[in-house]
């Protein structure tokens, strides 16, 4: 637990990384929000593209063996964010993030099966919780130290500040933000190198997993004759698509309104799923099943859409109530409910991913693939965001899209997760 823990710490902090790198290359690349929404694509089509070639590679050699190439490719992926930083050139930094996610795939696709069978198959969701709680911790951390290190000596970034600028003066601007990001990420490389001996000498069991039955193994022959894990995947697909919309967007949203730190708004979405995960590893399942806590995650992110779209982008009270009295700078409370969509849907992953590989067998290693794959909505939906933003000209609006989404979680947790063959449930 402790060593599949710093895995997920990694997960973090190399995913939530993009929250801070979007409005920064926005302005580095001069993007608009729909291109600029090409990071979060790039990021998580490998998931969709590399998670059946990492299954694969996960049957030969073994879950161990396995995360020691991810974290190898991972830090490829980092070491070639150096030539992307020089260059500033946004084809070079989308390859580097897609390799660096490839590598994340192999990862996500042998740690997440990991936690689930290590314990009781009904407290699945709140060791998964555990992971979240080290994920988004890291989600969390990211911002600020983006915003310590490279932002902190650079005054004020802002697109109409760098307008206004000649353009030797604008280049030159461009060329010293860029240069920050070199030595982050040859720290992120050595601390990913490091990983891979910590992985190879760490005495990680490998999972044996039961075959499936006799019965079942006579009609279902493909990981795809699993309706409850191929719904299941299309429910992670909506659900990563709202989270990295959350996570992802904010920052944009904060920058079209012109608040402060705009770079650092990330922080409060992760906040947020912080809380939610607290919720999962308390309740989870002494007080609330992992259905139920599905339940509850489609109901408290259709309020949040609703309130994106209806709320102020002025007024800060509902900031003011939550966490004024902390001293952290308040939002208005459109971009409050952006934050909350995180405490929203927190519980649909750890919740999902039991109730999804429940039964498989031996074809869990095929449905883990299948449930990572889902995990490319965040390279689609957030990409249709931002052309919805960019096509009416209004961000605010756009959040509608997560409202679809958030109903089929709620199939999902109502009736989709009991199917166990095409054209009839179980109860």
């Amino acid at each position: 637990m402790l060593v599949v823990g710093i895995l997920f710490f990694i997960f973090g902090f190399v995913t939530w990384l993009n929250g801070s790198l979007i409005p920064f290359l926005q302005i580095v690349c001069d993007l608009n929000e729909f291109e600029a929404l090409f990071v979060t694509f790039s990021f998580y089509i490998a998931y969709t593209v590399m998670a059946l070639p990492m299954s694969i590679i996960l049957k030969k050699t073994g879950y161990r063996n396995g995360m020691a190439i991810g974290l190898a490719i991972m830090a490829l992926g980092a070491l070639l964010h150096i030539p992307a930083a020089i260059s500033a050139n946004f084809m070079f930094f989308l390859v580097a993030l897609f390799v660096l996610a490839a590598g994340l795939t192999i990862l996500q696709t042998a740690s997440n099966p990991y936690i689930v069978y290590l314990g009781p198959e009904e407290s699945a969701a709140m060791r998964i919780s555990i992971m979240g709680l080290v994920n988004k911790s890291a989600g969390v951390l990211v911002p600020i130290l983006f915003t310590t290190l490279i932002l902190a000596d650079m005054g004020d970034i802002s697109a109409s500040t760098m307008a206004g600028l000649d353009e030797i003066a604008k280049n030159q601007r461009v060329t010293e933000l860029s240069h920050k990001l070199i030595v982050p990420y040859i720290v992120m490389a050595i601390a990913l190198a490091s990983l891979i001996v910590l992985v190879k000498y760490t005495p990680l069991p490998e999972i044996e997993f039961s075959a499936v039955s006799s019965e079942e193994s006579a009609t279902k022959t493909s990981i795809l004759h699993f309706p409850q894990t191929v719904l299941g995947a299309i429910a992670l697909f909506f659900y990563v698509g709202v989270e990295v919309i959350a996570g992802d967007t904010i920052g944009l949203y904060g920058a079209s309104l012109g608040v402060d730190n705009f770079a650092g708004l990330t922080s409060y979405t992760m906040v947020f799923m912080v809380v939610g995960y607290l919720i999962g590893v308390s309740c989870i399942p002494r007080f609330i099943s992992q259905q139920k806590a599905l339940i509850g995650s489609g109901i408290a992110g259709c309020i949040c859409i609703f309130g994106i779209v209806l709320s102020s982008t002025e007024s800060t009270w509902l900031a003011a109530i939550l966490w004024g009295w902390s001293g952290l700078p308040l939002i208005p409370n459109s971009i409050t409910f952006v934050a909350l969509m995180g405490l929203a849907h927190a519980l649909v992953w750890p919740s999902v991913w039991p109730l999804a590989l429940k039964g498989l067998g031996n074809y869990t290693a095929q449905g883990s693939a299948l449930l990572i794959m889902g995990i490319s909505g965040g390279a689609i939906l957030p990409l249709l965001f931002g052309k919805i933003s960019h096509e009416i000209g209004d961000i605010q609006y756009a959040y509608f899209i997560g409202l679809p989404c958030y109903l089929y979680i709620l199939f999902y947790a109502f009736r989709g997760h009991a199917i166990r063959n095409w054209g009839k449930s179980v109860k």
